[in-house]
């Protein structure tokens, strides 16, 4: 056995020890995504600081906390705050959580996150279902000896972001009667907020929007045969971001208002899955 899946191995039985259960589905909450926390039974609850091998989220407005609960008939853990190349954590050490949950049954995983909108149609508070990424991060979490029982050394990323889940969420949208738009996504690796250049450069490459996380979760979840879809919450709109620049408390700010509306549409899609 690996260094790897001892570990995850240790970390699954702690979690099954201490009232948690296997699932079928995860997602990783961004901010202002409080609700779909709120509405589910929560059955279990753990703190980051408390989970043995786990990273530690170090970012303002990430709670840390691993919750398994039930939701719309489904067993379900929720991710309240992620981990980032930023933070100093190795990308083996950002998607930890998801190798520990595909362990613990995980089929299908939802990601969101808050980002700039390089797309210059995009406003601030528009959500955008995520259709595809660019990694510009320097690194990938599969670099390495490859860890066979999760799954194969060269993974296709062609339908990392599964086209009958995208349906589905275009579908629970139109229900609940919000627009979406959607995109590409592309992963710098930060702390620094991108500069007017690097928001041209983006946008001339193929993005619609820029952020600092979700693709090495997908990359993982990819690896592992789960089914994903992604959102992200537009924070700033091109023009802004290309002449003001933003700050976090408003990246924030923004994302809690618009997260009513991406809570709505995570609950529905839930709903049909």
């Amino acid at each position: 056995m690996s260094e790897l899946a001892q570990k995850v191995k240790e970390t699954v039985n702690f979690l099954r020890e201490n009232g948690a259960f296997d699932v079928e589905l995860a997602l990783i909450l961004g901010s202002g995504l409080g609700k779909v926390a709120e509405v589910a039974k929560i059955k279990a609850e753990f703190p980051y600081t408390k989970i043995p091998h786990f990273p530690v989220s170090t970012v303002k407005g990430h709670e840390g906390k691993l919750l398994f609960g039930e939701l719309s008939g489904k067993k379900i853990a929720i991710m309240k705050g992620r981990f980032h190349f930023y933070e100093g954590y190795t990308l083996k050490e950002v998607v930890y959580p998801l190798r520990v949950l595909f362990k613990m049954g995980m089929k299908t995983l939802i990601v969101t996150n808050a980002a700039g909108g390089t797309n210059p149609y995009f406003e601030a508070g528009d959500i955008m279902l995520i259709l595809d990424h660019i990694n510009l991060l320097p690194d990938n979490p599969l670099r390495g000896k490859n860890e066979e029982e999760f799954g194969p050394r060269f993974p296709s990323m062609a339908k990392a972001y599964t086209p009958e889940l995208i349906q589905l969420a275009r579908k629970s949208a139109e229900e609940s009667g919000i627009h979406l738009k959607e995109g590409v996504y592309v992963a710098l690796q930060g702390p620094s907020l991108e500069t007017p250049a690097e928001y041209n450069f983006v946008r001339l490459i193929g993005g619609d929007a820029v952020g600092m996380s979700t693709v090495p979760e997908v990359i993982a979840a990819s690896h592992m045969g789960v089914k994903v879809v992604g959102f992200s919450i537009i924070t700033n709109a091109l023009r802004k971001s290309q002449t003001e620049g933003a700050t976090h408390e408003e990246v924030v700010e923004i994302a809690n208002k618009a997260g009513e509306k991406l809570s709505t549409i995570i609950l529905r899609l839930i709903e049909k899955l």
